[in-house]
């Protein structure tokens, strides 16, 4: 959802981080499945972004017949498809990632899958951006050695900022150092770092994450495609992100604008497709579908404002995010993709059909990117 990466705020909370991880970047080991070539299932059920809201991410499982009343995968062969912004702005992130991680296992056991997609605010949590975690959400990663490993790290964080200050030749202020410090690093917010950088546990399922799957026809991504960057295909938009979110991550940093990862034209956050008149962009959303093979889209991101999935562009584009999390209202919904191709919208207390994508409107002209998306592409490219 809303939020930029900005490379230069809250230095303090990135320069101890580092500290914390030595900057190692650990590669992401290659997924079981390629979620570009899913085979056919027998029913999709897809959930939008959840922002650490788990009370409401298990309740629509529920109705949605994915997990039974203790919360274990009860869908079969069907297939779960998340697609991103697990973290930030609510309290439940580890218990939100727990689930998922252990339904994955549940899932492949009983023949069905779960396809969990990067968001832009695992991206954001991954590049040092905190600016979206909750307070509430810290006390969850606090144990016994909290308070020493927070003294160990502000140690290290005071003396890498008075050899900054000495090298600057500017004074510095221990005093306000240190309250600002506690401010920013509540206990339990080492714990979380290390537990999501890219050797912790967390970190390390996230960043095989890949952002587009492909199934039963629908191709699900958390923000949405450009003509150029579906062009790239489904296949090489997940390795390309993949990689700068693991071995060319300090570029990414460096320079987050000019990546697919983090870029504003990127998978994970353009809105476009959410967003903008669908008269002028009908166009591009017939090539973004030819590019992908697929007959609909899916995308989360961009919060539908009144709680329900919305149809788009006859069908093509589905947008799914309602507003799960409670900074949004917490709405309850899923969307269905059955194996006939019908598509229904999921609600607690009845289930509504949607448009079935219409054919692609005739075209005189093909489209072509325009010049300013150049940078995107010559970086996507390297």
């Amino acid at each position: 959802m809303q939020g930029r990466p900005t490379p230069a705020s809250h230095r303090m909370l990135r320069t101890p981080g580092a500290l914390l991880t030595g900057m190692a970047l650990a590669v992401a080991a290659p997924a079981a499945d390629d979620p570009c070539r899913v085979p056919d299932a027998p029913r999709v059920v897809a959930v939008g972004d959840v922002h650490a809201s788990y009370e409401n991410l298990v309740t629509i499982l529920r109705f949605a017949r994915i997990v039974d009343a203790k919360d274990k995968w009860a869908g079969g062969k069907a297939h779960l498809v998340q697609t991103g912004d697990l973290l930030d702005r609510g309290k439940d992130a580890r218990k939100v990632l727990d689930l998922l991680m252990r339904l994955e296992g549940e899932a492949r056991k009983a023949g069905g899958r779960l396809h969990a997609l990067l968001g832009n605010h695992e991206v954001m949590n991954m590049l040092g951006d905190l600016r979206y975690v909750a307070a509430e959400e810290y006390p969850a990663w606090q144990e016994p050695e909290s308070t020493r490993r927070r003294e160990r790290y502000y140690e290290a964080a005071l003396s890498q900022a008075r050899k900054g200050a000495k090298a600057a030749g500017t004074p510095f202020d221990e005093d306000a150092f240190h309250a600002k410090f506690l401010q920013q690093v509540p206990l339990g917010f080492v714990e979380r770092t290390a537990a999501l950088s890219a050797e912790g546990r967390y970190g390390r399922w996230l960043r095989q994450r890949p952002v587009i799957a492909k199934v039963n026809g629908v191709a699900f991504v958390h923000g949405g495609l450009t003509p150029e960057v579906a062009a790239l295909g489904c296949e090489e938009v997940n390795a390309r992100v993949r990689r700068e979110l693991n071995e060319d991550v300090a570029l990414t940093v460096k320079d987050p604008s000019s990546t697919l990862a983090a870029g504003e034209k990127g998978p994970l956050w353009y809105r476009g497709l959410a967003k903008d008149d669908e008269s002028i962009l009908a166009p591009q959303v017939d090539q973004v579908l030819k590019s992908l093979g697929v007959r609909a889209i899916a995308v989360g991101h961009s919060v539908t404002g009144d709680g329900r999935i919305q149809a788009r562009f006859g069908g093509r584009v589905i947008g799914i995010d309602v507003g799960m999390g409670e900074v949004y209202g917490g709405n309850l919904a899923a969307l269905e993709v059955g194996a006939n191709g019908s598509l229904t919208a999921l609600y607690p207390d009845r289930r509504e059909e949607l448009a079935q994508p219409a054919a692609a409107a005739a075209r005189k002209t093909p489209w072509r990117a325009p010049a300013d998306d150049s940078r995107i592409l010559a970086n996507a490219s390297r």
